[in-house]
């Protein structure tokens, strides 16, 4: 009996999988097997709300598996360790795995392609999975990869794309192969407000935007206090949705809304091809400024002050508590809070980046790494000495307070405008609302980051 080994990763999902369509054409049963590697847990990557969410993934994977009489083998271990024991147990003549794009994934591939060689085994890597467009489709003329956006977006758009692979009616699973079971939800840190995983939910909540949001997406997307955003992101992340499904779709929907979500697409691939070429952007500078930033050992009070929103800026502090209580923050949100550490504070944008890769449930490091670069100024913004002004922010994307006052409720009984300078208000006010003062003035930040850069921002 030919046997083949699908290889869950980032790909979360039964619709829209083609190395899983591609092992049941190939094949008379096949293994879907999710490893538990502890090189992850090791990198600190698998932080408490991710384990949450991918509990909820692989645990909604496993029940839609066995609605088609299969079922999702859970080993724990090195991955390519445990990939060649299942290959063996099962006998198995293939594997089929989704193409990552991470340092990670692409060294995880080359080592599994090796070992799977040495038997006579063969691995099978499938590109747009977890990417619309892959990396290293579409590249410039003196380069093999795209770091302006625009230009970038132009081949993007002029792409096709492959055929959506329609969910398996029967998974047939041979019975000599055993896994453990699902760990169960344990630990702490876990966001109160953290939405539920899984395939089921997320083609749920797709549904209901496609009907409800996406139309009003261009107007609406960047309203704070609307919370109109898709919310898609950790569905991508963890892969129970397929960012090629998800651009077909839109674009067989039609209108401003829908090509303003499908660009979102765009620049999440856009990230993947960077971070493809030069993997090392994930911790180093893409393009130094040659800033000598302020750290954790120079700066405690004020990353302290911001990480548990309390900067004394109203928008900043809503944006910090909402990342704390679900796990995710808006994405307006996530350019001013980085623009308030990096431009208004001048600290590390590394720093930041840690802690949005603490918090976030769909902690990407591709989008999560690059764009705070990119908001540093030191990855691929054509404009990189742009400076945020939380306050002016404040005013136009929340300009009645509704994201401040849902978030900061010391501040709720403040009317906007003028909640999102409450250092404004007469001082026995001020008093009252037990809301810190301003760590810093803006126009301090700004000279100090002028002088820093040498530039006027």
């Amino acid at each position: 009996m030919h046997i083949s080994v699908v290889l869950f990763t980032a790909d979360l999902r039964l619709h829209d999988h083609p190395p899983l369509r591609a092992a049941l054409d190939a094949a008379d049963a096949v293994v879907p097997l999710f490893v538990l590697d502890p090189a992850i847990e090791e990198s600190g990557f698998a932080a408490p709300n991710r384990r949450a969410f991918l509990h909820d993934c692989l645990a909604d994977l496993d029940a839609s598996l066995r609605e088609r009489g299969g079922r999702l083998v859970v080993r724990r271990g090195a991955t390519v360790d445990q990939v060649c024991r299942v290959v063996t147990e099962a006998d198995a003549c293939e594997v089929h795995v989704s193409a990552g794009h991470s340092a990670f994934a692409m060294h995880r591939e080359e080592r599994l392609r090796t070992a799977l060689e040495r038997s006579g085994r063969r691995l099978f890597v499938h590109e747009a999975v977890t990417v619309a467009v892959p990396p290293g489709t579409i590249t410039p003329a003196a380069c093999d990869h795209f770091t302006v956006f625009t230009p970038y977006h132009r081949h993007w758009e002029g792409t096709p794309l492959r055929a959506v692979v329609a969910a398996p009616g029967r998974v047939r699973v041979p019975d000599e192969v055993g896994g453990e079971e699902i760990p169960p939800l344990t630990g702490t840190g876990v966001s109160p407000a953290l939405p539920p995983g899984g395939e089921g939910s997320a083609r749920a909540q797709a549904a209901a935007y496609w009907r409800d949001g996406l139309d009003a997406y261009d107007d609406t997307r960047d309203d704070l206090g609307a919370d109109a955003t898709s919310r898609f992101s950790a569905p991508l992340h963890f892969g129970t949705l397929s960012p090629v499904e998800l651009v077909q779709r839109a674009r067989r929907h039609g209108g401003a809304g829908a090509r303003s979500f499908v660009r979102q697409l765009a620049w999440r691939d856009f990230h993947r091809q960077v971070l493809a070429a030069r993997p090392s952007s994930a911790h180093t500078e893409l393009r130094t400024r040659h800033d000598h930033w302020r750290t954790e050992r120079d700066a405690r009070a004020d990353i302290d002050a911001w990480r548990e929103g309390r900067t004394g800026y109203p928008v900043v502090d809503a944006a910090m508590r909402q990342l704390r209580e679900e796990g995710w923050m808006h994405n307006r949100a996530r350019l001013l809070t980085a623009s308030f550490l990096t431009k208004t504070l001048y600290i590390d944008w590394r720093v930041g980046a840690a802690h949005f890769l603490h918090w976030l449930v769909d902690g990407d490091l591709a989008n999560n790494q690059l764009n705070w670069q990119w908001m540093a100024g030191t990855g691929t913004d054509t404009r990189p000495h742009r400076v945020l002004n939380p306050v002016t922010q404040g005013k136009k994307y929340d300009p009645s307070g509704v994201y401040v006052h849902r978030w900061v409720p010391e501040l709720r009984g403040v009317a906007a405008p003028r909640v999102h300078e409450p250092w404004r208000l007469p001082g026995l006010d001020r008093a009252v609302l037990a809301y810190p003062e301003p760590v810093v003035d803006l126009a301090e930040g700004l000279e100090r980051f002028r002088r820093a850069r040498g530039k006027r921002p």
